[in-house]
């Protein structure tokens, strides 16, 4: 059993003992730490949490738990019921509520589960917010409500249709020329929520083709759910025959989504958001901003337009720092994550789609063909297994100062970037690990990099 507790929420398992797995004990102190932050801290008057979850087997459980412990705390909560991350955070401003809690585990197989926690503005908490909370819970610092004090609990399962009426609001959607390419879509939604939403959004952007591979919301994934080619052969073997002109595929809380072309092949996720950004920025030119293990191809993107790009620290939440400090009008993360400010500042799979093919219907080409037109660069990843005996800090110090010739970036781990290719070392904060990202106009020349880098290191650690 697992149980991983980060500043980003608390995540594991199900079953298994107290403190080991994901259990009812772990669920209610954690979101009872939560709940006492947000008691703390919260500058509106509404009293409201926002609950939403997608569609796990383990969800429903997990939710009447974290409802139950937020109405002995106090909070009123509008529970969403089944519903996607971006909805969930979407639907935190339009209650005026205090935060959010999403029960996901996002791309974790179904064993797993996780309370993934929002502020008042519907956006993930930050390091210093995260570690409070963490506080809190290892402390058992909460108080519940006395019984004249208890909230309430409220339904409401509207967010999804107002969630797709705001993408299908934006002035970069078009409609009409999505509905007069007549575009016939496949669906992968690897059986969670995404199989209800993506369909929904499709039908009202003019979509009359769509063709459904896992889009059943039972939580029995129908592959590994992470959005990556290995796991993607159903829906690569359906589009070589030619059946799609574009297919989709969104992990189960829908914040990332893959696209592939219409031969079969993947366009990759890193390649989602700089096509999404290459048209936002021929109509609306602006600031960009992606993580410093993001691909080279959004800069040179943003720079073919005259715009600036800025590389900020892995994870959602410093990516929308830095886009709010920017300014930026399209930002996200290389794994499929784009976040459209016009919208919200979230990771959003719905928004991505109604752009893709918004730019694919006004493009008049095949997917294939507009993978072609952007710059070519292929990420490897790889990484080093951590013992207690390996010194990270010291390990990142060492390869900082041996590269201290080429650009470096310390502001999460190391970052190399040489002229034509670039590396990024950062500890995880889920695994214990190292991770190490190259990148090069070549998978060869990107996963040579990767090697030498990592024989590199295991001879320090040796």
């Amino acid at each position: 059993m697992s149980l991983i507790k980060s500043i980003s929420g608390i995540r594991g398992t199900i079953g298994g003992a107290a403190g080991d797995g994901l259990t009812p004990l772990d669920i209610v102190k954690f979101a009872s730490a939560y709940a006492t932050f947000i008691k703390r801290t919260t500058t509106k008057t509404s009293n409201t949490i926002v609950v939403g979850r997608d569609a796990r087997l383990s969800g429903k459980m997990v939710n009447d738990i974290v409802v139950g412990t937020l109405v002995g705390m106090g909070f009123d909560v509008v529970d969403i019921g089944m519903a996607t991350t971006p909805t969930t955070e979407i639907a935190v401003t339009g209650e005026n509520a205090c935060g959010g809690i999403i029960i996901t585990a996002s791309h974790n197989p179904k064993q797993w589960n996780a309370l993934k926690l929002l502020n008042e503005n519907g956006e993930f908490l930050n390091d210093a917010q995260g570690k409070e909370v963490l506080k809190i819970a290892g402390e058992e610092d909460f108080s519940y409500a006395e019984v004249d004090k208890l909230g309430r609990v409220y339904r409401n399962e509207t967010y999804m249709r107002r969630h797709i009426d705001s993408v299908l609001a934006l002035d970069l959607v078009d409609t009409g020329a999505i509905s007069k390419a007549n575009f016939t879509v496949a669906v992968d939604a690897v059986n969670s929520i995404g199989g209800v939403v993506i369909p929904e959004l499709l039908k009202r952007l003019g979509v009359k083709n769509v063709i459904k591979l896992y889009c059943d919301p039972t939580g029995n994934f129908g592959h590994t759910p992470e959005p990556i080619p290995q796991n993607l052969t159903d829906i690569a073997n359906l589009m070589k025959q030619g059946k799609a002109d574009v297919g989709f595929v969104v992990d189960p809380d829908v914040d990332r989504l893959a696209i592939v072309m219409e031969n079969g092949e993947f366009f990759v996720e890193e390649y989602t958001l700089v096509s999404i950004a290459d048209y936002v920025l021929s109509q609306t030119p602006g600031a960009t901003v992606s993580n410093l293990s993001s691909s080279r191809a959004l800069r040179d993107v943003t720079e073919a337009h005259g715009c600036t790009y800025t590389a900020a620290a892995v994870g959602e939440v410093n990516v929308v720092t830095e886009m709010k400090r920017t300014g930026a009008v399209i930002g996200g993360e290389g794994n499929g994550g784009v976040i459209y400010p016009a919208l919200h500042y979230g990771r959003d799979a719905l928004v991505g789609v109604a752009l893709f093919l918004t730019l694919l219907a006004k493009s008049g080409k095949k997917v294939s063909e507009l993978k072609k037109g952007y710059p070519q660069y292929s990420i490897a990843k790889n990484k080093i297994e951590l013992t207690p005996e390996i010194d990270v800090d010291a390990i990142l110090k060492a390869m900082k100062e041996k590269y201290a010739d080429e650009k470096v970036t310390d502001i999460d781990g190391v970052k190399i970037d040489f002229p034509d290719c670039w590396v990024h070392l950062r500890k995880s904060n889920t695994e214990p690990i190292i991770r190490i990202y190259s990148e090069a106009d070549t998978m060869e020349k990107a996963e040579k990099l990767g090697n030498d880098i990592k024989a590199i290191i295991e001879g320090m650690t040796k």
